[in-house]
């Protein structure tokens, strides 16, 4: 349950440790000498709430179907580049809080710089490893316990350093210690702005508090830009501080405790009380006290759910980085792929919280000004993929964010959906941001203007009821679905065969060519589309059934599905993408689409629609094993629904396989092929960390499947509880605790010889399932809150 390393991260923010509590993150970075903490603060966006409805969009919406109709892709292109793009055309982007910069000077080490170096002004903001002269290093990223660890002798003293996020005080809390008295000493400045820039600065002011501490206090850019504050406090235990200008000076101390909080107006009418508050409260706490609470408070997610697979001991006791190396070289190791599972827990923990903004892009974690793709929400796949694990890993509260982010969504849509469409309901496209955004986000055809990213976001609403089976729960989630679904009932418009199709749509970020060779990304109608309206639809209609409600509507929803487009199968055996086999571009893109039918969609299932799922498995072989790193977490996602457990642990292991070493500190996404960065942090590249839940999903699927239905002796249909589906060969023996099911039930599970051996099935109601293992299928009555102990011999 450790990440550990024998060196420092450097300069390398991909090798620094991430800690968080869902609204305040910190990347540690280890450097014996010049340490860098960087600091981010979840509603640290650049900018305010604006109206970014163009409107020329309902005007020119049927001129758009007639081009698209007409075959005319070029003048239809440009046209829905000027109608449909938001003005301004670009959202509000994720940013950085700052650094906590802090310079260690040791007793009887010279850590002054050489005079190139002082010559060079850009020096004082770059860190430094420093490990010459070590005695020992070790650093270490508990995730059962959410602690970063450093320790280090030099000079025959020992130097440890023990960093947490706490959620229950709502700091980022650190204790640096010396084993010797009078031993520590260093110099901590607090600062915002690029790496790269030694003469930039995105901070208004920065003041003294208490004569042991410092607030930093600005605003974003941009009209309405977030008022923020942040500040440190320090204490000691001997020696002495001092503040000179901007920097806290600490001399031959013992012990410091620094304590550090942030805010912004975003939730606080004062963001300077605020901090302020955080911090006396947190610097009066005593430091064992507040590190037990924060381990409680993370172990009551951490400890629901367990994945134990067993590699030999001398490789799980080799540091991270080296047993990622081993994975270059083909080797494998069955106990890494549990850490992964376990580390994308521990993000999902930190990054996501009740009462925190919803992951983005990169969790809470980013160190640029400029993030790549603005480090906002895509949901065209990335936000979807971030809340996956959230039901079947036991964190069913953590997606109260995105529930919350999705209510505070919907009166936004319901203004685009009228005043761009003429439509009612709701609506959103392919991004949205820290304001609820739901215009499209810029001008890239093969993306923006996708019309789905609400309805997709919605379903996360129905599988959190389908796990849970809280009633209340979907009370309050029917209004999304409903009014999702009315968007459709309105849009929605019949093609020459009568269904009724989407118009305009894509199929995210994929190219097609027609026959008369003209390209394009824009089109009438996609397989996505009507798979997620398949979903949504069916998902209403049942939801409003439930509760019992809204008959005239279900009816209509009901009708309108019967209507949708069905999968088909085109000329070379593969899924069809389009309304028609059109021609791709790039044969191997990263985007599946299509195969939403497959995952996280159920209309394609191996027992119950053989013949597509043979299509999904050649329309996978085509688009190949490689791919950016969430892409690879997605087709391992697929082949496990496909029940080839090889195959997805193939692109598991290419998934978390080690980047070119040379690649670590890259951010340009211009190098192609994923993996993992030293931190285990998923390269898109750069970092994009639905990566890593997608991976933890797929190693999920490949235990535990409970999505399709299957006929009993009595020609009963009951949903199917699927035991080790798509197993990986080299997980022959293991066991999990804790996984759900949907239908309220949990799980554990012990194996050998890659066969069930014990089997515990937890149910929150009365139910009759179906048992799959192997091709062994039992049919098992649950009793409500009962415990059963599945027999071997229903399990092999």
């Amino acid at each position: 349950m450790k990440l550990w390393y024998d060196k420092p991260a450097g300069p390398h923010w991909n090798c620094a440790l991430p800690l968080g509590n869902g609204r305040l993150g910190a990347m540690v970075f280890g450097n014996v000498t010049s340490e860098r903490i960087q600091l981010n603060e979840d509603s640290v966006w650049n900018g305010g709430p604006r109206d970014r409805i163009n409107p020329s969009a309902k005007e020119k919406l049927p001129e758009i179907r007639s081009l698209l109709n007409e075959g005319k892709l070029s003048a239809a292109h440009m046209l829905v580049g000027d109608a449909l793009a938001g003005i301004p055309d670009s959202m509000r982007c994720y940013e950085p809080l700052g650094d906590l910069l802090i310079e260690f000077e040791h007793p009887g080490v010279d850590s002054s710089l050489s005079g190139k170096k002082l010559a060079a002004a850009a020096s004082s903001i770059q860190p430094r490893a420093d490990t010459s002269g070590l005695d020992y290093y070790k650093r270490s990223l508990n995730l059962e316990e959410a602690v970063a660890e450093v320790s280090y002798g030099i000079g025959g003293i020992q130097y440890r350093r023990t960093h947490l996020v706490s959620a229950v005080d709502g700091v980022v809390a650190i204790r640096f210690e010396a084993n010797q008295p009078g031993a520590l000493s260093f110099r901590l400045r607090m600062e915002r702005g690029p790496r790269d820039s030694y003469s930039t600065r995105y901070a208004d002011t920065l003041e003294h508090v208490d004569g042991h501490g410092q607030i930093m206090k600005g605003r974003t850019g941009g009209e309405d830009g977030v008022r923020f504050a942040a500040c440190f406090r320090v204490r000691l235990e001997g020696g002495r501080q001092e503040l000179i200008g901007d920097t806290l000076v600490v001399s031959e101390a013992t012990e410091a405790i620094l304590i550090f909080s942030a805010a912004t107006s975003f939730r606080e009418e004062s963001p300077t009380d605020f901090v302020l508050k955080q911090t006396r409260k947190g610097l009066e706490r005593a430091w064992d006290d507040l590190v037990a609470k924060h381990v409680a408070d993370h172990r009551k997610y951490f400890d629901r759910a367990g994945l134990t697979l067993h590699s030999p001991k001398e490789i799980e006791e080799l540091p991270i980085d080296q047993r990622l190396e081993r994975l270059r070289a083909g080797e494998s190791d069955p106990a890494l792929d549990a850490l992964y599972f376990h580390f994308g827990r521990y993000l999902l923990i930190s990054s996501s919280r009740p009462g925190s903004l919803p992951a983005t892009l990169q969790g809470i974690w980013n160190e640029d000004f400029w993030p790549m793709w603005g480090a906002k929400y895509t949901i065209n796949i990335n936000t979807e993929m971030n809340y996956w694990p959230t039901e079947p890993a036991n964190l069913a509260e953590l997606n109260q964010p995105l529930f919350a982010h999705l209510e505070r969504m919907l009166p936004n849509g319901q203004k685009t959906a009228e005043r761009m469409y003429g439509c009612r309901g709701f609506v959103c496209h392919h991004n949205t941001d820290i304001w609820a955004d739901t215009t499209p986000t810029d001008r890239n055809l093969g993306a923006s203007y996708w019309l789905m990213g609400g309805a997709w976001l919605s379903l996360h609403l129905w599988e959190h009821y389908a796990y849970g089976q809280d009633e209340a729960f979907l009370k309050r989630a029917y209004p999304l679905l409903r009014e999702s679904s009315l968007f459709f009932l309105d849009f929605l418009v019949p093609n020459q065969k009568g269904q009724l199709i989407v118009l305009p749509s894509s199929s995210p970020e994929n190219v097609y060519r027609l026959p008369n060779g003209q390209t394009g990304t824009i089109c009438a109608g996609t397989t996505m589309d009507s798979g997620i309206l398949d979903k949504l639809f069916r998902a209403t209609r049942d939801a409003a059934n439930i509760l019992g409600v809204d008959e005239d509507f279900r009816i209509a929803v009901e009708a309108a599905r019967q209507k949708l487009p069905q999968p088909s199968i085109g000329k070379e055996g593969r899924v069809m993408e389009w309304p028609e086999d059109y021609e791709e571009i790039e044969p191997q893109h990263r985007h599946v689409s299509h195969l939403f039918l497959l995952h996280p969609g159920d209309q394609i299932t191996p027992h119950g629609t053989p013949e597509l799922a043979a299509a999904a498995e050649k329309t996978l072989n085509g688009r190949g094993d490689e791919g950016t790193g969430w892409c690879m977490a997605w087709k391992a996602c697929f082949w496990a629904r496909l029940g080839r457990g090889e195959r997805a642990y193939r692109l598991l292991q290419n998934l978390i396989r080690p980047v070119d070493p040379e690649t670590i500190g890259l951010k340009s996404a211009s190098s192609k092929g994923g993996g993992s960065y030293p931190n285990l942090f998923c390269a898109h590249p750069p970092f994009q960390i639905d990566g890593n839940f997608g991976g933890t999903t797929a190693i999920i699927e490949m235990l535990l499947q409970s999505h399709s239905t299957e006929t009993d002796e009595n020609d009963e249909s009951l949903p199917v509880l699927h035991l080790l589906p798509a197993l990986a060969p080299t997980w022959s023996e293991g066991s999990f605790r804790g996984l759900r099911a949907r239908g309220g039930i949990e799980i554990d599970l012990a194996w050998k010889d890659s066969k069930p051996t014990s089997c515990v099935i937890r149910s929150a109601k009365s139910q009759s399932v179906l048992i799959r293992s192997g091709s062994n299928v039992k049919r098992l009555d649950l009793e409500a809150n009962g415990t059963h102990s599945l027999p071997l011999e229903q399990l092999q």
